[in-house]
């Protein structure tokens, strides 16, 4: 061979060795958001989505969102029953008929492809204390994500909860809720919460809703403790 082309060769060799991992080698981080409307108001473009990708550059990393205002956990867990004692009361829609559309969501945007690490972040529970649903709380929010956990065919799925915030004080139904959550988030094997009671001092009083700070916050803090989740799981 000329000394010209085995020259050419190597250093086609040595581009080839330093370019960058194709598409194939990329790992697919999928991140899951959900809930009702402290969850609708969070934009993930804001705050979450630049985080995580800033984490695993170089991976894929698909966000998907799916809220609703106002909805109870049962528009997301399909065996939800009524606690005993409670009434029903006027809602819309049927047992897990939002997961559904959930589900659909993120099965669009996988588009086929089967990813690598999962992340669930929920952010809900408002209808549920001052429905006087509390007790069914935490069976509940077990209960949605062992189903997106069955449907991803992911068991390893990562938890993040949204803890309520101080919006109520003194109220039972609220509290209960709160601690449903915080025990959601200690017995799941990859599980955590965030605090919010710091984002929704709205003109000096604690609002059901968060601020335009207090959303991007929000948004930092799910994606902080997500990356923590998965690094964690990853480096076992």
């Amino acid at each position: 061979m000329p000394v010209r082309c085995s020259c050419l060769l190597s250093l086609l060799c040595l581009v080839v060795s330093w370019s960058p991992a194709t598409a194939a080698d990329k790992k697919v981080r999928l991140f899951v958001l959900s809930g009702q409307s402290n969850m609708a108001g969070l934009d993930p473009r804001v705050s979450f989505t630049p985080a995580v990708e800033r984490e695993f550059a170089g991976d894929e990393v698909i966000v998907v969102k799916h809220a609703v205002g106002g909805q109870p956990i049962r528009r997301w867990y399909k065996q939800w029953q009524l606690p005993a004692g409670a009434t029903e009361g006027k809602t819309a829609g049927k047992n897990g008929d939002l997961y559904d559309q959930l589900m659909q969501a993120v099965t669009k945007r996988l588009g086929g492809r089967k990813p690598d690490s999962v992340v669930f972040v929920w952010m809900q529970g408002e209808r549920d204390a001052k429905a006087g649903w509390q007790s069914a709380y935490y069976e509940a929010l077990r209960g949605t994500i062992e189903q997106l956990r069955v449907d991803l065919k992911h068991p390893d799925m990562a938890v993040v909860v949204g803890r309520l915030s101080d919006h109520l004080k003194n109220d039972a139904g609220w509290d209960a809720v709160r601690a449903a959550q915080e025990k959601v988030a200690v017995d799941e094997p990859l599980g955590t919460w965030v605090d919010t009671d710091d984002l929704n001092d709205v003109k000096g009083k604690n609002d059901l809703h968060y601020t335009k700070d207090g959303y991007a916050e929000l948004g930092r803090r799910f994606a902080a403790r997500a990356s923590e989740l998965v690094r964690k799981h990853e480096a076992k």
